[in-house]
């Protein structure tokens, strides 16, 4: 008798039945519930996030306050400190994150511009090193922030797309179907078939200039790192204002440090 398979259908990967834990799966969907737009959810919009019953979230809900994950005024429930934790060790232990950092800050040092290496998240980016000189202290890029476990759309910045660029065809008509292409400038693409064929672009010239997509007046350019495998495991980009820097000085003088940079990291891997 066949082993019983379970598919995550995004990432095409299976699991035995017998290994999954049905319940360890529903408490972390419930924890990624909450986000920026909605940081206080109560037990009936928990419940219709996750796809649970109301008396399983209110069960895990109860759980994850006693452990200390969650705080409640005995209505709305919200995330606590102690959820850092994880990616407070993530970011201590990743060796990317690691080599990452002194070279971020040797190209922040030599163009006084932003760099970072993020990861894709489902439908979000998530910086894991970004550049730091003390005299940047104060600057600000992004209302966002360009900081360390920030969250930004995928769809509309120029790391998210690059990564999705490599994703393959069916990956990305999945993707689009569970997530949509959300506007939040009016300079967001939010068609199917033009933001797919962006893509395609994309993956032909290996690099994404990206202009007012996510937040107007910003400029980024992100170019794919890739490891030993050949798989694309996150993205490098330089980010600035418009009215710092132009584009064709980023894909004439910038893209060419942005490559050999990511390939310097790829033999590091």
């Amino acid at each position: 008798m066949k082993d019983k398979l379970i598919e995550n259908t995004y990432t095409h990967e299976f699991i035995k039945e017998e290994d999954y834990i049905n319940a360890l799966a529903k408490g972390l969907s419930l924890l990624e519930a909450f986000s920026t737009e909605r940081q206080k959810l109560n037990v009936t919009q928990i419940a219709e996030k996750t796809q649970i019953s109301r008396t399983a979230a209110r069960r895990h809900l109860k759980t994850l306050k006693f452990l200390g994950y969650l705080d409640t005024d005995e209505y709305f429930y919200w995330l606590t400190h102690k959820v850092l934790r994880f990616s407070s060790t993530y970011l201590h232990s990743s060796h990317l994150s690691k080599i990452s950092q002194p070279i971020l800050n040797l190209l922040s040092a030599q163009t006084t511009l932003t760099f970072s290496v993020v990861v894709l998240d489902d439908n979000e980016i998530v910086p894991i090193a970004r550049s730091y000189l003390p005299q940047q202290e104060n600057l600000r890029i992004s209302p966002y922030g360009v900081h360390l476990g920030n969250r930004l759309p995928a769809h509309a910045t120029s790391t998210g797309k690059v990564l999705l660029a490599a994703l393959s065809k069916q990956q990305q008509f999945t993707w689009l179907k569970k997530y949509g292409l959300k506007r939040l400038t009016p300079f967001t693409h939010t068609d199917e078939i033009i933001f797919l064929n962006i893509l395609k672009q994309i993956s032909m010239q290996d690099y994404c200039l990206s202009i007012d997509e996510h937040e107007l007046g910003i400029i980024a350019l992100a170019v794919p790192i890739i490891d030993s495998t050949g798989k694309h495991v996150a993205a490098l980009n330089c980010i600035s204002q418009k009215n710092k820097v132009t584009q064709d000085y980023l894909t004439k003088q910038i893209l060419p440090l942005l490559k050999n940079t990511a390939s310097e990291i790829r033999s590091m891997l």
